[in-house]
């Protein structure tokens, strides 16, 4: 018999966050005190010199930002396990306008303080910095793929865009990233002639793209040549709902826990380049593991025709939904749709002693995927199952009924997975039942 392998990996400690967290401040605070010394009292009284220095702070502060960007979404372990992705990539989104702002503003300022400097029109020295400065023409271009990337994640764009367009356009972030360094280095008045200034600016930039290759590049390419994954039979589930079973090598060394997911890039023509987040819908069984799948766009439509002996390429795990975030004995698993695919195996991880109510919800029951895998582990553990069939409009999660279903949801911790609206509605009815935020559990994979 193959049994899974559960996973004792802990959760990282809080306090590495905020050490991370507070060296973060410091050298924003640090960049700050870079600009502001750079200038002198002549500086700023002569033509142009109040602009040019508020451009100057304009610049330095945008980058710095840029910098904790890329560190939100380095998939750093210690920011991962402590915060979750999806609230790492909200920060990320919420921090995404001020950089380009800010270096818009540098380069609005700059050039009127250096027109003022030489006396001629803002036009004027605008031509001049573009065409007898190569390092203010890399900046510029740098800003022009940061407004790109930063118009097409407004949410009216992302939402016409497929998700792989939108990667590809991010990708052009690093590219910017690059051009605004190598443009700093050269004409930043903080660093020509000043090295420490230098090599603490140097250092912090190196530090993070250091991160994020090891983390981005290095750490997925490691694991995916050292498990050699590769599909040995796609199964269907239900309508549109496929699992993918793969084959691989010393997979109960491989650190993912029930409730996480992995991003999965299968290695076959036309899928090779992109990545995908996708729950684990079972713990690893070595030498198998088995991601459940539906079918919502052309990527995971492909996936249902994929060949066996197909190469499979990860990166993760990730996600903070899981037994570690649980600080009762009893908790309540809520899910719709292929929702249920990461609950499954969070279902499987949890301790046995848990006192365990599970609550799913389809349109017909033929959706209903994993039904009889998961009566089998919630009647082992001696607990409830409750199976809602219906439309949303019929069958609604409302307080009433979730407290008819489960009378002693305040004294569990609720993990919930599904569809926005249906997820939406089923925290306000607990809230209103008097279930506490940090009781409640659910991470979203959204782009």
């Amino acid at each position: 018999m193959i049994t899974a392998t559960r996973s004792g990996r802990a959760a990282p400690p809080e306090w590495i966050a905020n050490v991370i967290t507070a060296v973060a401040a410091l050298g924003f605070g640090v960049t700050l005190g870079l600009g502001l010394t750079a200038e002198t009292r002549g500086s700023l009284v002569a033509p142009g010199g109040l602009a040019t220095a508020a451009g100057r702070l304009a610049g330095l502060t945008g980058s710095y930002l840029l910098l904790v960007m890329l560190l939100l979404i380095s998939r750093l372990p210690w920011l991962e396990g402590v915060f979750g992705q999806d609230r790492l990539v909200r920060w990320h989104r919420r921090i995404g306008p001020w950089p380009i702002v800010l270096l818009g503003t540098h380069a609005v300022l700059i050039t009127i303080g250096y027109a003022q400097q030489a006396s001629v029109g803002p036009w004027h020295e605008l031509r001049v910095l573009l065409t007898s400065y190569p390092d203010v023409l890399m900046g510029t271009a740098a800003f022009g793929l940061l407004v790109m990337a930063g118009v097409t994640s407004f949410r009216a764009a992302r939402s016409r865009m497929h998700y792989e367009t939108w990667w590809a356009v991010h990708l052009y972030t690093y590219l910017a990233i690059a051009l605004a360094f190598s443009h700093q280095l050269a004409d930043g008045a903080s660093f020509v002639g000043h090295p420490l200034a230098r090599l603490f600016w140097v250092a912090v930039w190196a530090s993070t793209a250091g991160v994020v290759l090891v983390y981005r590049v290095g750490l997925p390419l490691w694991r995916t040549l050292y498990h050699r994954l590769r599909v040995v039979e796609v199964r269907r589930e239900g309508r549109g709902v496929v699992s993918v079973i793969c084959a691989g090598r010393h997979l109960e060394q491989l650190p993912v826990i029930g409730g996480q997911f992995l991003q999965w890039r299968f290695l076959t023509s036309g899928l090779w380049w992109q990545a995908h987040p996708y729950s684990v819908s079972a713990l690893p069984r070595p030498p198998y593991l088995r991601v459940t799948i539906k079918a919502l766009g052309d990527f995971s439509e492909s996936v249902a025709n994929l060949p066996a002996g197909t190469r499979v390429a990860i990166e993760g795990p990730y996600g903070v939904v899981t037994k570690h975030s649980r600080s009762r004995d009893k908790v309540l698993l809520v899910a719709a749709g292929v929702g249920i695919t990461p609950l499954r195996a969070l279902l499987e991880d949890l301790p046995d002693s848990v006192d365990v109510v599970v609550l799913l919800r389809a349109p017909t029951p033929e959706e209903v995927i994993f039904h009889s895998e998961i009566a089998s582990l919630v009647q082992v553990r001696g607990g409830h199952l409750h199976v809602l069939v219906g439309s949303r409009h019929r069958v609604r999660l409302d307080p009433r009924l979730l407290r008819e279903l489960v009378p002693d949801i305040r004294r569990r911790d609720l993990y919930l997975c599904g569809p926005q609206g249906f997820t939406d509605q089923v925290v306000d009815s607990a809230r209103r039942l008097g279930l506490r935020d940090n009781h409640i559990h659910m991470e979203s994979f959204a782009f």
